[in-house]
């Protein structure tokens, strides 16, 4: 026998808000994981609370995980053990063979790439005023009272965070495009062709990698282009995939092991963001696909 007391229907008005909760959480946190556990910890609050005295719950329950999501953003940047800009944001890595109708649900539940590395340089107030109103169109006044400021205070921080967005180079191409260039980058690299290299990266192309030693960031396209063309130099064979869905690729070594995964964001016909991972911890854990024939 079933019940349907005031639990059960409160905890029926909180499934129907979960997924939007977890994507608010998500791009505010940059991690799926942390975002589920955001949303847990706002359903342990509104279980605790008077439900009665709740006039909008959509409200209350975004307000709770900003406040959630806005200590742990505070916490990481806090945190004198990782650099905040040194985080590796989360990797969702397919196979970019024409997605599956599912794979393209998967993909949904992604935050782009190029996105998480901006939403990364703004500060925790600022991500967060500009994830609620920008994105999930909270009023200015309910973010406001989220973060202790004014109105007008609140509008200004979300204009300082919508300049840093706008500042940063995102993808415009179609993806077809995107992956035109990214596989004329591999091309260029494996046939060592340096000048090719360089006509196909921005003059003010970023690459960062990450190793087991931490992050590198490199400069410039003719700075980037030499560690590439070395480093294709090991590859034996390369998938091209999908990272948080722009155009990258996985590589192997002779031994069959995999070297790394790099992602590209493409704007323009070039590539302005490089970003790879070598580190054999991380790679272990991203669920990599098989290794071609």
């Amino acid at each position: 026998m079933t019940g349907s007391g005031p639990t059960d229907v409160l905890a029926g008005a909180f499934e129907q808000q979960r997924e939007r909760l977890v994507a608010v959480a998500h791009r505010m946190l940059g991690s799926r994981a942390e975002a589920e556990d955001a949303v847990q910890e706002a359903w342990i609050r509104l279980a605790r609370h008077d439900a009665a005295a709740i006039d909008n719950l959509a409200g209350w329950l975004t307000t709770v995980v900003g406040r959630v999501c806005l200590d742990v953003l505070r916490s990481r940047k806090n945190r004198a053990v990782l650099s905040y800009e040194d985080r590796l944001p989360e990797l969702l890595v397919t196979v970019d063979d024409g997605a599956a109708p599912e794979d393209d649900a998967v993909l949904a539940e992604s935050v782009g790439l190029a996105l998480l590395v901006v939403l990364d340089t703004l500060t925790p107030t600022e991500r967060l005023a500009f994830v609620l109103h920008d994105m999930f169109a909270v009023p200015f006044a309910e973010i406001g009272e989220l973060i202790g400021r004014s109105t007008d205070a609140t509008k200004m921080l979300t204009s300082r965070a919508r300049r840093k967005v706008r500042g940063t180079p995102l993808p415009q191409e179609e993806p077809t495009r995107q992956r035109a260039v990214v596989d004329a980058f591999l091309a260029a690299a494996r046939n060592g062709d340096f000048e090719g290299l360089v006509r196909l990266l921005d003059p003010q192309v970023t690459w960062r990698t990450y190793h087991p030693q931490g992050v590198m960031t490199t400069v410039g396209a003719a700075e980037v282009a030499g560690p590439v063309l070395r480093g294709a130099r090991s590859m034996t064979a390369v998938l091209p995939v999908l990272v948080n869905g722009e155009p990258g690729f996985v590589s192997w070594g002779a031994n069959g092991k995999v070297l790394g995964v790099a992602a590209c964001t493409v704007v323009d016909g070039r590539i302005v963001e490089l970003l790879t991972v070598s580190d054999r911890k991380r790679l272990d854990a991203m669920g990599l696909p098989e290794r071609p024939e």
